[in-house]
């Protein structure tokens, strides 16, 4: 596992990617900055890799840090999106999980994003 740093108006939010082969290309690719895409309780916006499906799902926990591979896209899930049948965050179509948000993160900071906002990935 390795540590990572989700940074955006002022605030960091710690996280930790897992060991699937594109989590390892988005590590060996930080410090990323990007601006921010909202779909309902979740964050996405492109980053420079090209990844793959690994252990294909769409509904993930809050917390989750996702892979998108049709926009290239790194994914922040913390709550109900869109397609949600529940209150459970569900991708707009199958993601690689490559990670966790660590400890317990008030989930109102990344709420209270917004699209264009800038964010930034590094180790």
């Amino acid at each position: 596992m390795k540590r990572i740093n989700i940074e955006f108006t002022g605030s960091i939010v710690e996280a930790e990617l897992n060991n699937t082969d594109t989590a390892k290309k988005i590590f060996d690719s930080l410090p990323v900055i990007a601006n921010i895409n909202r779909w309902g309780d979740e964050i996405y916006f492109e980053i420079p890799v090209d990844g793959h499906l690994e252990n294909e799902t769409e509904t993930v926990e809050e917390g989750t840090l996702a892979f998108w591979p049709p926009g290239n896209a790194f994914c922040i899930f913390f709550g109900p999106t869109p397609a949600s049948t529940d209150q459970r965050p569900r991708a707009a179509g199958p993601v690689t999980i490559i990670g966790r948000i660590l400890k317990e993160t008030d989930f109102k900071i990344l709420r209270n994003t917004s699209d264009g906002q800038e964010i930034q990935i590094s180790r």
